[in-house]
């Protein structure tokens, strides 16, 4: 029985009972009593989920062991089961980056069930629209009715025959372009957006970018954003020699596949692949790009110090003090605005933040929240026809 229900039972007792007076009154009382209970306020909401909140198992307190297992074949696996699991169909498109330029994006969307925005997913250096990260993070937002649109880069995926270019980190004008259009195609609002890592860099400077291309963006999160991508390189160098493997080994074959498709252009022999990161990313600047210098080229994606301080979009930034990869030190000396918040834990690797033996990720949680709480105040105005 309701409180409501409760309340009318009352009542109709207390008309009907002749006998004692004071029994009158205190079914009378229970009346009033029911009917106030039927119209108390709800349950205040849950506190938002912070970083106070991820408590990891110990043995995931180490930098290495998240960073790894979070790009293990375990983990990979964990993701395209959790996104099987959402029962949504997945659609591949081709996008339009502007200038000639097509990338390609993963969207999905839960048949028969309202969606409540769009989320635009971004992945990280060498990942992809399938990264672990990127199909825990979609499972996440389309449990909370989101519609998800996962992003490949140039070059990313399987998409190199698309474009004749080779990648770099200063494509930003087509990834804007890109963006636009996939919230042209599936107008869906709110907009928010997601990215890790590099994918991280990105979401942050489309954020920037967004007002003045008449895109409405109504929150960024990024997880474990590149800052500054010189200091980044330096991390790398002086770490476990294994991060730079990884992305030297991913980058050395990507940049094989393209010469494979379009030979004509991209004429570098093997001595350029067997270059390590830095004479390999100066090898690129100088022939692939009009930055002319490393230096220059590092600085034009940067986002470090006071350059995400004209931020007009909402941003949530979560980074590990212990990341490996990404120097925790350049997110003190941020200059945010007052709708920014940056959030950092005390473990968590480079985009780990795995929870247990079962590899739930922390990250996927805070994201997905933080973008549907984002949204939720604008979920009254009616969607774009």
């Amino acid at each position: 029985m309701t409180g409501r229900d409760a309340g009318f039972e009352a009542g109709f007792d207390a008309e009907r009972t002749s006998g004692d007076p004071k029994e009158r009154n205190l079914l009378q009382d229970f009346s009033a009593a029911a009917t106030l209970q039927s119209v108390a306020p709800a349950a205040p909401p849950q506190p938002m989920l912070t970083v106070a909140d991820y408590r990891p198992s110990p043995w995931l307190r180490n930098a290495h062991v998240q960073s790894l297992l979070g790009t293990s074949a375990l983990r990979s696996l964990h993701g395209e089961r959790a996104l099987r699991a959402c029962g949504a169909v997945d659609t591949v498109h081709l996008i339009d980056g502007g200038d000639g330029v097509r990338l390609q994006g993963v969207h999905s969307a839960i048949p028969g069930v309202p969606a409540r925005g769009l989320a635009l997913l971004l992945h990280g250096w060498e990942g992809s629209a399938d990264s672990s990260y990127m199909r825990l993070t979609a499972a996440q937002l389309l449990h909370r009715g989101f519609e998800v649109f996962r992003l490949n880069f140039r070059d990313h995926g399987d998409t190199h025959h698309l474009n004749e270019g080779l990648f770099h980190s200063n494509r930003i004008d087509e990834v804007v372009r890109a963006a636009c259009d996939v919230a042209r195609r599936f107008a869906r609002r709110p907009l928010v957006v997601a990215g890790h890592s590099l994918g991280g860099n990105f979401a942050l400077r489309l954020a920037l970018r967004a007002p003045a291309a008449g895109l409405d963006i109504a929150h960024v999160a990024a997880v474990c954003p590149v800052l500054d991508p010189a200091r980044t390189m330096e991390a790398m160098e002086q770490g476990m020699r294994v991060y730079m493997w990884y992305f030297e080994r991913k980058w050395r074959s990507s940049l094989a596949r393209k010469r494979a498709l379009f030979p004509q252009l991209h004429a570098f022999d093997s001595q350029v692949l067997s270059l390590r990161m830095r004479p390999l990313t100066q090898w690129l600047v100088e022939r692939h790009t009009d930055f002319g210098t490393l230096d220059n080229y590092f600085d034009g994606y940067s986002i470090a110090g006071n350059r995400l301080a004209g931020l007009q979009v909402p941003v949530s930034i979560l980074m590990a003090t212990d990341d490996p990869v990404i120097p925790v030190e350049d997110f003190h000396h941020l200059q945010l605005p007052p709708t920014a918040r940056l959030e950092i834990a005390p473990w968590g690797g480079h985009c780990g933040f795995l929870e247990n033996a079962r590899l739930d990720g922390f990250a996927e949680r805070w994201v997905a929240e933080r973008l549907a709480t984002a949204a939720q105040p604008l979920q009254a105005a009616p969607a774009a026809a």
